[in-house]
């Protein structure tokens, strides 16, 4: 995995933070904030999980789907690409990636089901056709610049759990589950996939006071590096319980797109 990863299209095009926030300024044009974007981006992020859920896809799917998405959002502005139609058509352009093929129309038959949700209920206009996934499918291509390869977190997860002899049910089920939520952010454009990993890891390990010192010793990673990303993770976790419904849809309304 790390050999054919840093030769790959997602190495080559690992951001730095900084180049991750940026604000497009179509989108400033709106009113819409730093903040504002980070929360829409993790709104549309759920939304992938939830129609995901919805059609019965692999996690490693979704993670595509939403790398994807951050992705389109580092070129293009939420102005121009709706998040409402970017998110859906991540999951459908990340199905074919995966050779987890989904249909359009059984996409499009749980987008209209997910519109009764409180949550992710649209305006009329926003209830989407094939043809708009479609469409969008092309554009989404193009803002790739047609790399679809995306490097995850999940089979260094598995061998480095092994390695550390860590790999029982409870540690595999808390890292797992840290991972997933790594796609909450933007981490999967900045840091190459071991390094989530391992901080994953540490951060479990903490959590479940496992002593794994030596362990990381031996790897003679950047440990700096490992803990900085933790700590990113652990910000998003305090941050993530003062966010409600009311801001997203407060950010989304600067879009002009009623929720």
């Amino acid at each position: 995995m790390a050999a054919n990863f840093w030769t790959s299209s997602h190495y080559k095009q690992l951001l730095e933070q900084e180049d991750v926030d940026v604000l497009h300024p179509l989108d400033k044009d709106k009113g819409i904030t730093l903040e504002d974007f980070k929360l829409i981006k993790m709104h549309m992020a759920n939304y992938i999980c939830k129609l995901a859920q919805c059609i019965k896809v692999r996690q490693r799917v979704v993670a595509t789907a939403v790398a994807y998405m951050r992705r389109v959002y580092t070129r293009k502005s939420m102005t121009e690409y709706d998040p409402r139609l970017v998110a859906p058509t991540c999951l459908y352009l990340a199905s074919k990636a995966e050779e987890s093929t989904v249909q359009a129309r059984l996409l499009v038959f749980y987008l209209r089901k997910l519109c009764a949700d409180e949550k992710y209920r649209y305006d009329e206009k926003y209830r989407y056709e094939i043809k708009d996934i479609l469409e969008m499918e092309m554009k989404i291509l193009e803002a790739l610049n047609y790399y679809l390869v995306v490097f995850h977190p999940y089979r260094a997860l598995s061998q480095l759990l092994q390695d550390a002899a860590l790999n029982d049910i409870n540690m595999t089920q808390l890292t797992w589950g840290l991972v997933n939520d790594t796609y909450k952010m933007d981490l999967i454009l900045v840091h190459p996939p071991h390094l989530i990993a391992l901080a994953c890891i540490y951060i479990a390990s903490v959590l479940r006071e496992k002593d794994t010192t030596a362990w990381f010793e031996e790897l003679h990673v950047d440990m700096n590096a490992v803990k900085n990303i933790s700590m990113e993770i652990l910000d998003f976790y305090e941050n993530h319980r003062m966010i409600t419904d009311d801001r997203v849809i407060a950010a989304l309304s600067k879009l002009n797109l009623k929720a």
